[in-house]
């Protein structure tokens, strides 16, 4: 399965309502990030970037792990994680800012998994709740096809053909033709860096720096 979230234990109908509803008030979330400070996201690209040295099996499993700083096993994960484990390495636990979160204000966040509350196991590991994290804490920023709007340390959000949900990095390197940033991304292999800036419909586009 392509593109976490455990989007398989609901139906593609609710998952479809999340994107329409999500972009349908996508507009009015867009506000500045001219706080934001470029050495940090730098060093968060090359977080990314590090991660592809890794090998790891494409495994969504439902997997107990410790809280704070908790980690699925290193030789597994989807394409959250490595969301999860490039901030890890700049000293920023996503984890524990979801969880936070999602014990404050639980009825903001999708209710597409029957859950009666929080998880710090899985929360975190699901594209529709970084995307509500990332909104609510970090800078959302304009979905375009101009390729250079999407800078180093930007995380960006896809619909894929199949209706699943992914999530990956933008990094330093480019293109062949220098026209777009390279993608840090889990679609199915691992972490790869790849030319995947337009893999699939661009739903959110965020920057993200405590």
């Amino acid at each position: 399965m392509i593109g976490i979230g455990y989007l398989s234990a609901f139906s593609s109908v609710s998952r479809s309502g999340f994107v329409r509803s999500w972009l349908g008030e996508y507009s009015s979330q867009l506000i500045s990030d001219s706080r934001s400070d470029d050495h940090f996201f730098i060093r968060l690209a090359s977080a990314g970037v590090e991660r592809t040295k890794y090998k790891v099996r494409y495994d969504p499993a439902y997997v107990r792990i410790p809280y704070p700083n908790g980690d699925v096993p290193a030789g597994m994960g989807v394409c959250t994680d490595e969301i999860v484990r490039a901030y890890r390495r700049v000293g920023i636990d996503l984890q524990a800012g979801v969880h936070e979160d999602m014990k404050e204000v639980f009825w903001s966040y999708p209710k597409l998994w029957r859950m009666t509350g929080p998880d710090p196991n899985i929360d975190h590991r699901r594209v529709p709740n970084l995307m509500v994290y990332l909104t609510r804490k970090g800078s959302v920023l304009p979905i375009d096809n101009d390729p250079l709007i999407y800078r180093p340390g930007d995380i960006v959000a896809w619909e894929l053909s199949n209706g699943l949900l992914h999530i990956g990095l933008v990094v330093v390197p480019r293109s062949r033709d220098g026209k777009r940033h390279l993608i840090v991304h889990n679609i199915g292999q691992g972490p790869k860096l790849e030319d995947a800036l337009f893999v699939g419909r661009i739903i959110g586009h965020f920057r993200y720096q405590p």
